[in-house]
């Protein structure tokens, strides 16, 4: 008997440590599903008000404080963007960013329209009362387009300038020609008299056109993601939070259902996550 009471102490430990390795076994098994480029990004979540005026505001601001308490917990980074309080109390929309390791990831889950049932504290008569506001989140993107060019992928040609500029354009090789291996861009220059000038001038040519199509590219990938994401529509729930008769939230998506209600608004939002990720692996 003594023996075990000693034993106790030991057994706590271990228990401890299995706990502490299935939630990180669980992490990693997280972080294979996150195989989108966009999902190591940062996120831009927004929530706007729907219908249920004060009561749908009041909801905005409860769902906010539920996605800045899950940053909290995750050691996340927000900044508030936008914010318009409601009329009477609550907000009617809000824009903020989540910058952390797989921000966008995690929080792609909660894209849509989020449902609230409850006995309204801005009701005198005492009603229930279901209100809606929407969450749309999307990836930070970096506009800063960065060009890189590499000697290994141009051809650089010189030739004898053709035109007007006398003896010297005439007579010497001063003029460039560029290829762009990769892209087939050939850019070139001869108004300078010198060599170094016009490759300078070529080179600097060659940036912009690189320059413009990977601009391209970034606004086609921009517009691919919004087409891609679902519209957000009214009456389509992906969740509902119900306060009375009884305290529940149920992810319509994936079926995961949750009795503690207070524990989900508090910001304990991985159970939806992960149900959400593995249903769409």
């Amino acid at each position: 008997m003594a023996y075990e009471e000693e034993d106790q102490p030991t057994l706590k430990e271990v228990e401890k440590d299995v706990l502490q390795l299935e939630k990180e076994i669980e992490r990693l098994e997280l972080k294979s599903l996150l195989g989108d480029p966009d999902d190591k990004r940062n996120a831009i979540v927004s929530i706007n008000a729907g219908a249920g005026g004060t009561e749908a505001q009041d909801w905005v601001e409860m769902l906010l404080r539920m996605y800045l308490r899950w940053c909290e917990s995750r050691g996340m980074a927000n900044q508030e963007i936008d914010y318009l309080p409601g009329d009477e109390a609550g907000v009617k929309n809000v824009t903020f960013t989540v910058s952390g390791p797989y921000a966008y990831g995690y929080l792609k889950s909660e894209h849509g329209i989020h449902r609230m049932v409850r006995i309204s504290p801005f009701d005198a008569t005492g009603r229930r009362h279901t209100s809606f506001a929407s969450v749309s989140v999307l990836p930070e993107v970096v506009t800063d387009i960065e060009v890189k060019i590499e000697e290994k992928d141009l051809r650089i040609d010189a030739f004898r300038a053709s035109g007007p500029g006398g003896q010297h354009v005439n007579k010497t090789s001063s003029a460039i020609r560029i290829t762009h291996l990769p892209t087939g861009i050939v850019v070139q220059c001869q108004n300078e008299k010198s060599q170094h000038r016009n490759k300078e001038m070529a080179l600097k040519v060659l940036r912009s056109r690189l320059y413009e199509i990977e601009k391209k590219k970034l606004e086609q990938e921009k517009q691919d993601r919004h087409q891609n994401q679902k519209d957000i529509a009214w009456g389509s729930q992906i969740r509902s939070y119900v306060f009375n008769p009884y305290r529940m939230v149920k992810d319509h998506r994936t079926n995961e259902e949750v009795g503690n209600l207070d524990r989900v608004m508090d910001g304990d939002i991985d159970m939806f996550i992960n149900a959400y990720l593995r249903m769409k692996q």
